[in-house]
């Protein structure tokens, strides 16, 4: 186990059920109902249920919410306001941030990186990129239900609860994979001072 993978921390266990389906679930374009595109800044509800092929997102125009009794037992719901996406640059500059590296992490390795994903997460929040929407608990896991404010994607991060004296490796963890390096499987003899940026965690 690497040392930024936290040798002292107990290991968070996931059900494999939860663990596969930690892709990042996109906003529909139109109401799942009536199937009217969404117009900008048109106020939508959207839920979250859980069925055995994983998380089902569902978007709903305000009528349909109200008019047909959607069933609101869901593992989650929350509103929110429809913005259409920003044109795309024509010669984007690819530089890794917080949002990519969360992204990746979790298409690529999910539950081996979950401390950093949950840090990067936080990150996102302060920098009010995505917006907490809800908290669920159940079985001892604590789930956040977050969507990003700009595209409206859905992001489901467990939290690991980590501990104070936890707080600082997976920082290092984080602020050596915005700088593009690789986590190294041990400590290095001598550590040194890990330089600080934007992205750059700050402790609760």
């Amino acid at each position: 186990m690497s040392a930024v993978a936290l040798a002292k921390a107990e290991p968070l266990t996931i059900s494999h059920t939860m663990a596969q389906d930690w892709d990042i679930k996109s906003r529909g374009t139109a109401c799942r109902q009536c199937e009217n595109p969404f117009e900008d800044m048109q106020p939508y509800v959207s839920i979250l249920t859980f069925e055995e092929s994983g998380y089902i997102r569902g978007d709903y125009c305000s009528s349909c919410w109200d008019k047909e009794g959607i069933e609101k037992s869901a593992f989650s719901t929350w509103q929110g306001v429809f913005r259409l996406p920003p044109a795309k640059p024509e010669d984007p500059v690819q530089k890794e941030n917080a949002e990519s590296l969360l992204r990746k992490l979790i298409e690529d390795d999910a539950e081996r990186h979950i401390n950093v994903i949950y840090i990067l997460a936080v990150m996102l929040e302060r920098k009010r990129i995505i917006e907490e929407k809800d908290v669920k608990i159940a079985d001892d896991l604590t789930t956040r239900i977050y969507e990003h404010r700009q595209s409206g994607e859905t992001f489901v991060i467990p939290d690991p609860q980590l501990r104070l004296d936890e707080l600082e490796h997976v920082q290092e963890e984080v602020i050596q994979m915005l700088e593009g390096d690789k986590p190294q499987d041990e400590e290095p003899e001598t550590a040194e001072e890990s330089p600080t940026d934007n992205d750059s965690p700050s402790p609760q």
